[in-house]
């Protein structure tokens, strides 16, 4: 019997660093600080396994974590330094928790010798993140390092993913101490049980107008196909939960269309009158249900059957016919055993809810010469179906999210959260983990600049991304909520934008200002070309009517319906 041989005296940042690639840590994002340096050190022992990218701002850095964690199933790995760092990255936290993402952040800390007494930069962060995160500890030993890195990937990855916060004390990474690394961990999965899916089979057969709807996250290319597979069969329309487009491929024939705020309304029928709803890894928020309407809480007028990993959310907001504790990969297998047994056929329905998502796919118009539904429809014809399409928070997304038909896992980046910023660092994680596809930003020119600085990270590390930024010169969003409360009131709500397309210039990238429908196609075509070939960010300015604030709505129409009814 071979003796095991006694690990090497380390510091900290050493324990650390070995740890987290033996976890399988491909790629961390960071922006450097002094309270952590030990750990910036030992990146020196793992060229070429580890990659580190330095970032610009902390929240660039974060989301480009939560979007790789989006990505890859795996947490997202950020390290940022104390105080100020800290509570800049805070956002991506607040993203990954929303979003079920799995993301561990690292933030440095005052040494133990110098805690409580608010030294330079102290943060208790315990209370900080306490709310935002699934766990948040301080690892004070050096010695235990690693069964905090090895309990950090079991908390970020079981049950309902989400992010985990570790304060990195100076002195523990500093310290020395001879201690063993962990295996690699094991993720834990939760499966239906027999007699749960024999009453699952037994409500849908009795259904009339069922309706199957997906989202959440820990869905793998295998687990679409085999609720693909399944919803063929059982003949049920399939909805996608708000922003997690990349859960099914909506070409797909029973593809229904993007369920949530903006919804058409044969969808939002549909899912209304539907006798039975087959909710699958959703949590079934607020933007997914229009504000708890459309499937109603504390108690839906649909049947429901409620499949999730985390047994504490069922029953939470909704209480469900049947609930189900299982991760969306365990039960898509389980899923594909199946056969219904119903008599009744639902095929029509099928057809007609794709025939209503095909229709909804033809641009609405819209004022002005440039029509952001025609350039949609471009970019979902001739983008490949692989490309990855991001989005931050504003109307702009919703343009997108209507008339691109997303292909399945990694072909769409989106906070549920609704956060603005993330659609450039998120582009950016993309392009990272699949350079051979494109990706697309498309960003509100409020929500861009919220993180612009990150096409510094583009350039360094050489990325083609191209972005598409709606100039209209104003919060168009709020704009659009003013104008629904207090019509004909506007104020504090508009800004002056620089040049955008000189700011990419200065990036070493192409920009164009487009301003009519037939201008659109031939720029688009020339920023992807450029972006492939030179593999340095393109920026398309998009400067349109502002009226033209969603598809198929106008602020001046708005603004005449909240007129006349407050005048009734």
């Amino acid at each position: 019997m071979t003796a095991t041989p006694t690990p090497a005296e380390r510091n900290g940042g050493q324990i650390l660093m070995q740890q987290l690639r033996i976890h399988g840590a491909r790629r961390i994002f960071m922006i450097p600080g002094e309270s952590y340096l030990p750990c910036i050190d030992a990146l020196n022992e793992h060229v070429g396994a580890i990659e580190p990218i330095v970032c610009r701002q902390e929240s660039g850095a974060a989301y480009m974590a939560e979007a790789y964690g989006k990505l890859t199933g795996e947490p997202g790995i950020c390290f940022v330094t104390r105080g100020p760092g800290a509570t800049n990255a805070s956002i991506g936290v607040h993203t990954a928790f929303q979003d079920s993402t799995p993301m561990i952040l690292f933030v440095g800390q005052v040494g133990n010798d110098f805690i409580e007494r608010e030294a330079f930069q102290e943060i208790d962060y315990r209370r900080m993140f306490g709310q935002m995160a699934k766990w948040v500890a301080q690892i004070d030993r050096t010695d235990r390092i690693p069964e905090f890195i090895a309990r950090a990937y079991a908390v970020a990855t079981s049950g309902r993913p989400g992010p985990v916060v570790l304060a990195l004390p100076e002195d523990t990474l500093w310290g020395r101490a001879t201690v063993a690394d962990l295996p690699r961990y094991q993720r834990t999965h939760s499966h239906p049980g027999a007699t749960d899916l024999a009453r699952m089979v037994q409500l849908l057969d009795q259904a009339e107008r069922p309706f199957l709807l997906v989202g959440g996250s820990g869905w793998t290319s295998n687990a679409i196909d085999q609720i693909a597979g399944f919803a063929k069969r059982f003949e049920l329309p399939v909805g996608t939960a708000w922003r997690r487009l990349e859960c099914f491929d909506q070409r797909h024939p029973n593809a229904a269309g993007h369920v949530g705020w903006a919804m058409t309304p044969a969808l939002r029928d549909r899912i209304r009158d539907a006798d039975l709803v087959l909710a699958v890894g959703t949590r079934m928020g607020e933007a997914t249900t229009e504000g708890y309407t459309l499937i109603e809480s504390p108690r839906p007028r649909q049947r429901l059957i409620h499949v999730y990993p985390d047994a504490n959310e069922l029953g939470r907001v909704f209480a469900p016919t049947q609930g189900i504790v299982a991760d969306v990969a365990s039960f898509a297998a389980a899923a594909a055993q199946l056969k219904p047994g119903h008599a009744a056929p639902r095929g029509e329905a099928v057809i007609q809810a794709r025939r209503e998502y095909e229709e909804s796919l033809r641009p609405l118009p819209s004022p002005g010469p440039l029509c952001l539904d025609e350039a949609a429809s471009y970019v979902d014809a001739h983008l490949p179906q692989d490309a990855c399409i991001t989005v931050g928070a504003g109307n702009y997304a919703l343009y997108p999210h209507r008339y691109r038909r997303f292909a399945g896992l990694g072909t769409s980046l989106a906070p549920t959260v609704g956060s603005m910023g993330y659609g450039l660092p998120a582009a950016i994680s993309a392009k990272l983990e699949h350079p051979d596809r494109a990706a697309v930003c498309y960003a509100g020119d409020g929500c861009f600049q919220m993180n612009l600085q990150e096409l510094g990270v583009a350039l360094q590390y050489r990325l083609g991304i191209v972005v598409l930024v709606f100039n209209n010169g104003m919060w168009g969003t709020i704009r659009a909520h003013q104008e629904r409360e207090f019509p004909a009131r506007t104020i504090a709500l508009t800004f002056q934008n620089p040049d955008f397309t000189q700011l990419i210039k200065s990036y070493g990238g192409h920009g164009e200002a487009v301003e009519r429908t037939a201008d659109f196609g031939p720029a688009f075509e020339r920023a992807l070309a450029f972006a492939q070939r030179e593999n340095l960010p393109a920026l398309l300015e998009i400067r349109y009517d502002a009226d033209g604030i969603a598809p198929g709505q106008t602020l001046s129409a708005i603004r005449a319906d909240a007129l006349a009814r407050h005048d009734a």
